[in-house]
């Protein structure tokens, strides 16, 4: 039988679907529930159980209000949320590295139990996989005021979580055929900023040694913007903004209230930044867990030994376009005021008119939106880690094609399924612009097999960064073999292009303009 023996008691696992030989083990706690006494604060240890703990199915998500195709949502009154799902080889030799997933999802939504994040295939390559719930929202990246004569509730609950899981992965994975000593840690949009700021955090030091880094969001808030959200939030739900208001304000009506202000900022074309995507939640800068933005803190040397793979895709804000989160920006007039919002110089909005002559304002602000949020900011991340004196590998995710030849686009979460191996889950379709190929299919091994082969060695395929010297600087481009012809080659069959000579061709304009990226 599947059953392994944790610190706090004994669980049971399920052969896995699509491979009889990878064992997933689902919804086992890694702390306490966060609510009831226990709510805003730092995660507690799990309690330990007798007998067998049978871990089948995926626990509960964090509070949100979020539908998601094939995911499960949340209910009032779910509370034991703080879990975490393995998939390992059966018969595993142990000692193997392990890959430590946190999802996406604007802080305010999403879970483990997505199916882009089945870890079948990449246990299957020779890796224990290790997904995990955090909260979010409120509960997890609320800031919420002290109290006379009380203990501080820490800001980074989300964070804290995640820290949390990653000192139950060094105590237990060995169980699991994982070595604690090979950990990388990897998420993507939010996920991936939060492997930043836990990358440059002194508590998170040692519990993992590589870090995977998809789409990066430019995205940390000070203590006084984030206690300005704290009162609009508290104000759309009707309590004080203060510690005993929004603990007597319960988890939906928060989330509720959430929604109220982010509705009202996009309703709003003058209330500035927000208008455009009101993602209102975030890490926070608290001088505790994080002394700063982690572009910043990489840039001064904080990253350590942490190696990085770090990766975008090339057409990032298209898919928030698609599913109607961002704002519609179609006139000249409403570009200068995205412009003027985000304080981005005129000279940069005009050479990406240049770059897309024929293309309409919609296409320009997307671009630039795409550079501004995800593009510029994850490559900045590999470079500031690369001129600390850091290793780091850049990527680009641009496949473009369906199976049928039809245009698909290199879109926020599209490169996702293709690394884990996940292409043919149909609620995927979407995303990767329907059915999968034969091309499609050997680009998702080639990219799980890097995955795998940085998690394993340090080595996803091509060469680091070289920053320093200004040469050497090579970025590997996704594409299908057949999308691949201007990719320049280099020895050993690795497809690269040199980042300044890049199908996307928009990081000289972004150099060119200075900016930097934190946003007043």
């Amino acid at each position: 039988m599947d059953i392994f023996r944790t610190k706090s008691g004994r669980v049971r696992g399920r052969r896995a679907a699509r491979d009889r030989g990878i064992v997933s083990v689902r919804g086992l706690p890694y702390a306490a529930p966060p609510f009831g006494a226990h709510r805003f604060r730092e995660p507690r240890p799990v309690e330990p159980w007798d007998g067998i703990r049978d871990c089948a199915a995926f626990g509960p998500v964090a509070p949100q209000s979020a539908e998601l195709p094939g995911a499960p949502t949340w209910s009032p009154g779910d509370e034991d949320i703080l879990t975490l799902n393995i998939w390992t080889p059966a018969d595993g030799p142990g000692g193997l590295p392990v890959l430590v997933w946190i999802h996406g999802g604007a802080y305010v939504f999403g879970s483990s139990a997505q199916p882009d994040f089945d870890g079948t295939a990449l246990a299957g390559l020779g890796l224990v996989v290790v997904t995990l719930n955090s909260r979010l929202g409120f509960e997890g990246f609320g800031h919420v005021p002290d109290a006379d004569g009380g203990a501080a509730f820490p800001d980074n609950r989300g964070l804290l979580d995640q820290i949390a899981a990653l000192e139950w992965v060094r105590d237990n994975i060995s169980a699991f055929g994982g070595s604690p000593d090979r950990v990388t840690l990897a998420g993507q949009s939010s996920g991936a900023t939060s492997v930043a700021c836990l990358t440059v955090a002194d508590r998170a030091r040692g519990l993992f040694r590589r870090a995977v880094l998809h789409s990066a969001v430019n995205s940390c808030a000070t203590v006084e913007q984030a206690a300005r959200t704290t009162a609009e939030v508290a104000a759309a739900a009707g309590v004080p903004a203060t510690r005993a208001g929004l603990l007597a304000a319960p988890p939906q009506a928060l989330v509720a209230a959430a929604d109220r202000v982010c509705e009202r900022y996009a309703q709003d074309p003058a209330s500035g930044q927000r208008h455009y995507d009101p993602a209102i939640y975030g890490p926070v800068a608290d001088g505790v867990l994080l002394t700063a933005d982690p572009l910043e803190a990489l840039a001064a040397g904080a990253g350590g030994a942490v190696e990085l793979l770090v990766c975008h895709t090339t057409e990032e804000y298209w898919l928030l376009d698609a599913v109607g989160s961002s704002a519609k920006i179609t006139t000249e007039d409403q570009l200068t005021c995205f412009a003027a919002d985000f304080g981005l110089p005129a000279s940069l909005v005009e050479g990406h008119r240049e770059r897309l002559p024929d293309a309409p304002v919609l296409d320009v602000y997307l671009t630039l939106y795409s550079g501004l949020l995800f593009a510029e900011y994850s490559c900045r991340l590999a470079e500031a880690h690369a001129r600390a004196g850091g290793r780091a590998f850049l990527a680009r995710f641009d496949r473009r094609r369906d199976p049928a030849g039809q245009r698909a686009r290199a879109w926020h979460c599209a490169d996702i399924p293709f690394a884990f191996g996940n292409l043919h889950e149909e609620s995927l379709h979407f995303l990767v612009g329907g059915p999968p190929g034969a091309a499609d299919e050997e680009l998702s091994r080639r990219m799980a097999g890097a995955w795998a082969e940085f998690a394993t060695h340090g080595e996803p395929g091509w060469g680091p960064l070289d920053c320093p010297a200004g040469s050497g600087e090579t970025v590997r481009v996704w594409r299908t073999a057949d999308e691949g012809a201007d990719e320049a080659r280099q020895p050993g069959g690795v497809r690269a292009a040199s980042v300044r000579g890049a199908k996307d061709g928009f990081r000289d304009l972004w150099r060119t303009a200075g900016l930097p990226l934190l946003a007043p």
